[in-house]
Parts: C-alpha cells; sequence; structure tokens
C-alpha cells in the first residue's frame, strides 16, 4: 500500500504538494490527472525517493522510499522524459538494471522485445520518442517491480502501443499485484485502465475516488420537446447540471436509469434516451457542484 500523510514539497516558497493525504492500495492501478503545475510529477519523484519530503512522509508498505535501497529497488518509474545510459542500447540497458534491481527477469525482457518493434541492440538515443518510451516501458516490466510509477507514458505512443501497454501493465498486475500509478492529462486515456483516478491543482487532491464508484448512480439524459416544460417540472430529479438549446435538454442528474426514464417519460418527450458519462464529464460534473472550475483545471 501506498500512503501519503500530510506530504508537502516547497521549491522555494512555491508548494507543489500541500500536505496531501491519500492512499492507493495495492495491486491496483492509480490515475493522477492535473494541469501543469499540479503535483502529480512531484509527487511521483517524492515516491520514488528522487525527492525528499518537505513534511509529512510517503510510504511503500510502511518504509520511506527516500535513501532506502531496498525500498527503491521495488520501484521503477518512467519519467516524462525517460533517462538512459549515454550512448545504451536496450540490451546495455537491460544489463544496468539487471544488476540494480534483485527481482529483474531476463525471461520477461526477452518475452518483452518479442512484443514490442523494437531493435534491442540499436542506440536508444536514436530512436524516436515513442520508440524510446517502449525501451522505458519494457526495462521497467522486466524490473518486475512491486510498485511502478509512469508519468505521461503514453506521450508518443501510437494507438496500437497504447493499447498494447495496458494489456501488459493490466497483467502484472493481475497476475503479480503490482501497484500501478500513472499521471496523465488525459482523463479519456485512464478511463478504461484506472481502478482509482485522483485530481491534483495547486498542490492538493481535490479529488479521489474508485471508479466505478464514482460513475455509479450518474447519468446523461438528452431529450426532446415540443414544447419545452419550465424547468420546475423537471424538480422531483436530481439534477447536477442543465443545458437547453431549443428544444433538446440535457440533463446530468443522479439515481438509476429506470428512476430517470420514469421520470422524464412523464414529461411527454418526442424523444429521450440515458447516456453513460465519460470520467471527463463526470469530474466536471462532481467538481463544478463542489465549486471547482474544472475545466479551466484540466485545460
Amino acid at each position: 500500500m501506498i500512503e501519503a500523510k500530510k506530504l508537502t514539497k516547497k521549491f522555494g516558497t512555491t508548494a507543489a504538494l500541500d500536505e496531501i493525504s491519500f492512499s492507493i492500495g495495492s495491486g491496483s492501478v492509480f490515475g493522477l490527472v492535473g494541469s501543469n503545475g499540479a503535483g502529480k510529477s512531484t509527487f511521483l519523484r517524492t515516491l520514488a525517493g528522487i525527492y525528499k519530503p518537505g513534511g509529512g512522509e510517503v510510504l511503500l508498505d510502511g518504509a520511506a522510499p527516500f535513501e532506502n535501497s531496498e525500498v527503491k529497488s521495488q520501484i521503477f518509474f518512467i519519467s516524462d522524459f525517460p533517462y538512459f545510459l549515454p550512448q545504451a542500447s536496450l540490451k546495455e540497458m537491460a544489463a544496468f538494471y539487471s544488476r540494480l534491481y534483485p527481482s529483474w527477469s531476463q525471461k520477461r525482457f526477452e518475452e518483452l522485445c518479442g512484443m514490442f518493434p523494437i531493435d534491442s541492440k540499436s542506440k536508444i538515443v536514436n530512436m524516436s520518442k515513442g520508440m524510446q518510451r517502449q525501451a522505458a516501458i519494457i526495462c521497467a516490466i522486466a524490473t518486475q517491480p512491486r510498485c511502478l510509477l509512469m508519468d505521461e507514458v503514453f506521450d508518443g505512443l501510437d494507438p496500437v502501443m497504447r493499447q498494447l501497454l495496458k494489456r501488459i501493465v493490466s497483467g502484472e498486475v493481475a497476475q503479480r499485484e503490482m501497484t500501478v500509478v500513472i499521471a496523465s492529462h488525459n482523463l479519456r486515456e485512464l478511463e478504461d485502465f484506472c481502478d482509482h483516478v485522483g485530481l491534483f491543482h495547486k498542490g492538493g487532491v481535490v479529488f479521489e475516488r474508485d471508479l466505478d464508484e464514482l460513475k455509479l448512480g450518474i447519468s446523461k439524459v438528452q431529450a426532446v420537446f415540443k414544447p419545452m416544460p419550465e424547468l420546475s417540472a423537471f424538480a422531483p430529479l436530481e439534477i447536477i447540471k442543465t443545458e437547453m438549446h431549443g428544444s433538446l435538454i440535457n440533463l446530468v442528474i443522479r439515481g438509476t436509469k429506470d428512476e430517470i426514464l420514469e421520470k422524464i417519460n412523464g414529461l411527454n418527450p418526442v424523444f429521450a434516451e440515458v447516456l453513460p458519462l465519460t470520467l471527463e464529464e463526470v469530474f466536471i460534473s462532481e467538481m463544478e457542484v463542489a465549486g471547482y472550475d474544472l475545466e479551466n483545471i484540466l485545460n
């Protein structure tokens, strides 16, 4: 389990992390979302043991990673700009990591090299951004870490490679109960991948929730009325958000699909349907209710 307890990290007078507290269960995939400067990368680097907390603590199974080689050997961090030894090939990086990580699996390394279209003998510095990401992913999985940290790892990967990455990481989580923390600007990219999602903003954790729980009991309704009823007619519904365009009304409503349709159909619409919300729509709706301009936060 990963635990942040009033974790603080400042750079000068700027609090990149401002007394944040939350936990991430073992064997789960946790998504960190938020704008630039929200604190996502700082949190990952602190959890990886690169940064020393300025206050509070972050723990992996009860132990702090900073200056703790035993804990660090159980963590692999893929930064937004992955580091490789100068002029090294993927094969040479594999030899390097095999000496650092007791859990290194040469068999798994060779399996992964067969999955990704990459030449393990070519110099990584000459590879494209996407190929360098693939090299970092191969090394990361081959170390067999208990905790895998990834910062904007999808950046530079084509759609096929993104799906391959998700499949491989999901398999590691299922088979070895590896814990994954992934930071991204793109909520849609995380939607079919994460168990939990947390929103960072200005060094704080604004929102953290299980995805199934987050989506449960909230739906989007599109309906056409001629004529359009007064808004008071929709009062029995627990409406979170309303948008009207002529005879079309879009509503975000709490409640079950059957309950919502029963009440909407009672108003005699020309057409009505209940649609599932995307993760981004759920976040925006929930946070607007809480008083946050989430669309501005995410852009």
